[in-house]
């Protein structure tokens, strides 16, 4: 079977699945969810149960996707953004916890990551349209209404507030983690043996290939997304890549990424790409933005100090740096 090529950004993540055993088959599906590519891929006993559990899976995402979809008007999340400055909105234990887990992830990255970057008055604009940096004054009001300790939580009557009119708050960052870690514990409960969730580059694993085999990971250069410098052998476990290899302006000389830093209203600069690896994809998939606005050195820095994170980061002289314990040869 040929091999899946997962793309992230400017990142490629290659995954190898080995041929099949006469037991089982390996079924894959491939659609648009959330906005974005989905690659839904199981290990069962026959292709007909391996579609039904993707079913399963693609339902599941549709469900979340409908709690904190920014675009769905009638979705929780949009329901908090519009009461912004008006008053607290109850929502469910699922959207309250995911709120609440978010904060803390922006505690940990000093506000590298913050969900309230759905309030950023969007003045830079990467389609070719720009020929000058926004003023200092224009990046300073783009940013005014951001900030994850305006939010209020109510933990007795769950429910959120926005303080400030035209507060937002937006699931870009982690949304497509937390649909793939849903999905995949929907299906490991159904006694699913192994299998992939790829949101756009977003990947969670469990179990192994139908040989036995682990998953494994091909770590790419971005600007040669072909060429497999090191395999990662992965098992219950997930990676997510956040880079700027295709989308990007340059301005004076100088190279501003489509990633914008919450906290100042500027590109963030240095970096061509971050991969996270760690169990949960949620997790993954906002640390991978939240590196990539922190910098290569204060990323990596921190990503040493946790338990379970592991980081690539491809800098933008295209040099490979990892966290320790990454094992292979990066020279």
């Amino acid at each position: 079977m040929k091999t899946l090529i997962a793309l992230a950004c400017s990142f490629c993540c290659l995954l190898s699945f080995g041929q099949s055993r006469q037991t089982d088959v390996t079924v894959k599906k491939t659609l648009k969810l959330m906005g974005t590519r989905f690659e839904i891929t199981v290990v069962a006993p026959n292709e007909e149960i391996g579609y039904i559990n993707i079913d399963e899976a693609v339902s599941e995402i549709e469900r979340i996707e409908k709690i904190i979809s920014s675009w769905n008007k009638d979705s929780e999340t949009s329901l908090v953004n519009k009461n912004a400055g008006i008053k607290p909105v109850k929502v469910s234990r699922e959207l309250f916890n995911l709120i609440e887990r978010s904060i803390k992830i922006s505690e940990i990255t000093d506000g590298a990551f913050d969900i309230t970057y759905a309030s950023m008055d969007e003045i830079w604009r990467f389609d070719g349209t720009m020929d000058k940096v926004p003023s200092e004054e224009s990046i300073r009001k783009s940013v005014s209404k951001v900030g994850y300790k305006k939010i209020q939580l109510d933990h007795d009557n769950q429910t959120v507030f926005l303080p400030e009119k035209g507060m937002c708050i937006g699931f870009g960052a982690i949304g497509k983690g937390y649909a793939a870690d849903r999905a995949k514990d929907l299906l490991v409960s159904k006694d699913v043996k192994g299998g992939i969730i790829n949101a756009s580059g977003d990947l969670t694993t469990w179990g192994t290939k139908v040989t036995g085999e682990k998953w494994l990971v091909g770590i790419a250069n971005p600007l040669s997304k072909d060429k497999v410098f090191s395999w990662l052998p992965i098992i219950e476990s997930s990676v997510a890549t956040s880079g700027n290899y295709e989308k990007y302006i340059i301005l004076d000389g100088e190279k501003y990424s489509h990633i914008i830093d919450p906290r100042t209203g500027y590109p963030t600069r240095g970096i061509n790409s971050v991969s996270i690896f760690a169990k949960q994809a949620e997790l993954c998939d906002a640390m991978a933005t939240a590196v990539f606005i922190m910098g290569r050195d204060v990323g990596l820095h921190m990503i040493n100090q946790i338990d379970g994170l592991e980081a690539v980061v491809i800098d933008a002289e295209n040099k490979v740096h990892k966290s320790s314990g990454i094992m292979f040869d990066t020279n």
